[in-house]
């Protein structure tokens, strides 16, 4: 038998790029074969094996055919037989499709060392489309090369794919996957940008594709729209380093935006219920993980409070404390500034500025933290009056923290 790296290992080996996973082949074995040498099966769908010492994987090489819809519609076969040439060609991109033997030689049949040097993402063959999970994937594999370009041919059938509805089949866990590990890249914008030119982005996340084309506030870039404006968000939010809540709450915290009543645009009134109702469908729908929705509907409702924080009320502002948790919940608290913070600095020529109220917002979350509840709470002598008797403390010391004359409210 004769065993092969294959896929990304080859790939970010070419490229220069570290790359920790490692995916074997095994071409001429059987299951009986790799048992004899000491392999461990643990595939249920084809045969994988782990290896005796090193535990990693090794999959006999394998042919597969459509036999239904979506992810799970197929049937594979794996034997002695299936060459390795023909394990490579049901793969997704030419980039993916290389392997290197223990002599080191690269085996290249689909020329993807020549899509690497030009900087394409291309699909292997005519199989691509019989797999919708290959779209998001393609979208995701730009986000991570975010100067390859998507070849027009596959663009194509994907936009064909789209249109088949084959992408209606993907299983919500699958999508949302997909998308997070899409979001961790180092432009996330990338995969939105190739899932919407394809027409994936309106069949799975139809409310973040209605905000293409919805005019932000004229003071404002006029080029910038609420679309283009939520994927320079969520770059930023990569470039920041921030974790995958934060860069989801970008991602949805203007959807409401997306059904601003036509006469009333640029001005967004009352955005934010519609924002906390679409985040909360999307997220049901996608079955987001609930630290990323929980995040979510509070950008969605707060970040207007938060932008506008040297502007409101110290009573407003223990409220906002209040509303989300913050005291109990400090580090979600500062999961909501950071992604107010890539709003903020997610347009054109403001990333540099100066944003204040993150900052201000923590003093005052800080003095607020220093009111003894217990003290107010032990000397109230009605029990009933104890929460607002604390809500007005907080309130005094807030109201007692000095100005910053320096700092000027920022817009939304």
């Amino acid at each position: 038998m004769q065993i092969y790296i294959v896929g990304g290992a080859v790939r970010d080996e070419l490229l220069g790029r570290a790359n920790a996973d490692r995916d074997y082949v095994v071409v001429g074995a059987t299951p009986e074969t790799m048992q004899a040498h000491g392999f461990r099966p643990v595939g249920k769908d084809f045969p994988v094996f782990l290896h005796p010492k090193t535990q990693e994987e090794y999959a006999l090489a394998r042919t597969e055919r459509k036999s239904g819809h979506g992810y799970h519609g197929f049937t594979f076969h794996a034997a002695a037989d299936v060459t390795l040439e023909e394990d490579l060609a049901r793969r997704d991109l030419t980039i993916n499709a290389m392997a290197k033997g223990d002599d080191g030689q690269l085996v290249d049949p689909f020329h993807g060392q020549r899509d690497l040097a030009a900087k394409i993402l291309r699909h292997v063959g005519p199989a691509f489309a019989e797999d919708p999970v290959r779209i998001l994937r393609i979208a995701r594999f730009a986000a991570r090369f975010s100067d390859f370009s998507v070849a027009p041919e596959t663009m194509a059938l994907m936009r064909q794919m789209v249109d088949c509805g084959e992408v209606d089949h993907l299983v919500a866990e699958r999508v949302w996957q997909e998308v997070a590990k899409g979001l961790m890249e180092d432009k996330p914008s990338r995969m939105f940008e190739v899932l919407r030119e394809c027409g994936a982005l309106l069949r799975l996340m139809p409310e973040l594709d209605k905000l293409f084309g919805v005019p932000q506030r004229p003071d404002y870039h006029p080029e910038v729209d609420t679309g283009i404006h939520t994927l320079m968000v969520i770059d930023q939010s990569a470039r920041r380093g921030f974790g995958l809540a934060v860069r989801y709450a970008a991602l949805t915290h203007d959807l409401g935006k997306g059904e601003t009543p036509a006469d009333i645009l640029p001005r967004h009134i009352g955005h934010e219920e519609r924002s906390v109702r679409l985040a909360e469908q999307m997220g049901s729908r996608l079955k987001v993980p609930n630290d990323c929705r929980d995040l979510a509907f509070l950008m969605a409702r707060y970040h207007g409070n938060v932008h506008r924080s040297a502007d409101l009320k110290a009573s407003t502002i223990v409220t906002l404390f209040e509303k989300t948790d913050a005291l109990r919940r400090p580090e979600r608290f500062k999961q909501l500034l950071d992604t107010c913070l890539c709003d903020y600095t997610g347009r054109l020529g403001w990333e540099e500025r100066p944003y204040h109220s993150p900052q201000r917002l923590l003093d005052a979350l800080a003095a607020v933290n220093r009111v003894e509840a217990g003290k107010i709470a032990a000397a109230c002598s009605d029990k009933g009056n104890i929460p607002e008797r604390i809500h007005q403390a907080r309130v005094k010391a807030v109201q007692a923290l000095s100005d910053d004359a320096g700092n000027q409210p920022e817009q939304q």
